[in-house]
């Protein structure tokens, strides 16, 4: 026989069950079972909320890993399109290079053979694929950045080179040098001389060239026209301004080709050789001044012929 005391704060006395009697081992059974089932249900509960608990955890670390690869994708994308802008200003740059160094060699009058800026470089040498290591995309892009600095910078160089041929080039077309006519011998030279009028020692300020009369007179440089007409003494006459203080004159001749104001180059036919105001045959007086100073033009026409 079991008994089984019970213990109540409003009944001072304990009360005794027995659970002989059907009754009270029924009513145990049934408080035993409820006692179960409130169990039960009190971790089926903390079981679903434990669940819940890892589930949101588990959705915020999967959208963070999703934000994660967002992200790179994103950087991935930004670092393709900046690989793609400073590649395209690279070939830009190589572009602008290419044609400085065509122009450089034409200037310059280089052999096109051993410039060629429309094939690659001549180089070569054996190869270590050992030896081959992988780059990251740190120093891939710093690689880029120096290669963009040199070529910027080699563009800088040689547009001050191409500025430098160009003045030179220029300064060689404005100097005075060279014959004003393609045939034809000195008659007179500069300086004191006998005068064929009068006979009596004068000062002859130019150079006489005699030819065939209408054969052509051309410009020792490039300029511009200032006087093309008669002028005393000189007959019909063609003064032209070089720049830098040089200015020379052509006279006596029988045609005028050229106008006040028109830019001519050198070597360019400005008039026809002729016998006109003070002059005893054809020829042109060459007369060169330099800084409104009149200078023997014989070492210049020296220089080139």
């Amino acid at each position: 026989m079991i008994n089984i005391l019970c213990f109540s704060r409003r009944v001072r006395r304990p009360f005794c069950l027995d659970l002989a009697r059907p009754r009270y081992a029924v009513a145990l059974l049934l408080a035993l079972t409820a006692l179960g089932a409130v169990a039960g249900y009190g971790g089926y509960r903390l079981g679903v909320e434990r669940s819940r608990v890892l589930t949101r955890a588990m959705v915020r670390e999967v959208a963070s890993q999703q934000e994660e690869i967002h992200r790179a994708e994103r950087d991935a994308r930004a670092n393709i399109d900046a690989l793609a802008l400073r590649l395209g200003r690279m070939q830009a740059d190589v572009i602008r290079i290419d044609a400085l160094g065509q122009r450089l060699v034409e200037m310059a009058k280089l052999d096109k053979g051993e410039f060629d800026f429309d094939r690659p470089p001549a180089r070569g040498g054996p190869g270590d694929s050992s030896e081959l290591e992988s780059v990251s995309t740190p120093d891939f892009m710093a690689s880029l950045r120096r290669l963009s600095a040199q070529l910027s910078d080699r563009e800088q160089q040689l547009q001050v080179l191409e500025t430098l041929l160009m003045h030179r080039r220029l300064r060689k077309e404005v100097q005075p040098a060279g014959w004003p006519i393609a045939h034809g011998w000195i008659s007179s030279y500069f300086g004191r001389r006998t005068d064929p009028f009068t006979g009596r020692p004068e000062f002859h300020p130019g150079v006489d060239f005699a030819g065939r009369e209408g054969s052509a007179v051309e410009a020792v440089a490039a300029g511009i026209v200032t006087w093309a007409g008669s002028r005393y003494g000189y007959g019909n006459l063609v003064e032209i301004d070089h720049g830098n203080g040089y200015v020379t004159l052509y006279g006596h001749n029988e045609k005028l080709l050229v106008r006040v104001g028109e830019k001519v180059a050198q070597g360019q036919e400005i008039a026809l050789m002729g016998s006109t105001g003070r002059s005893t045959g054809p020829h042109v007086h060459f007369e060169v001044h330099d800084h409104g100073k009149l200078i023997d033009p014989v070492r210049l026409v020296r220089n080139r012929r």
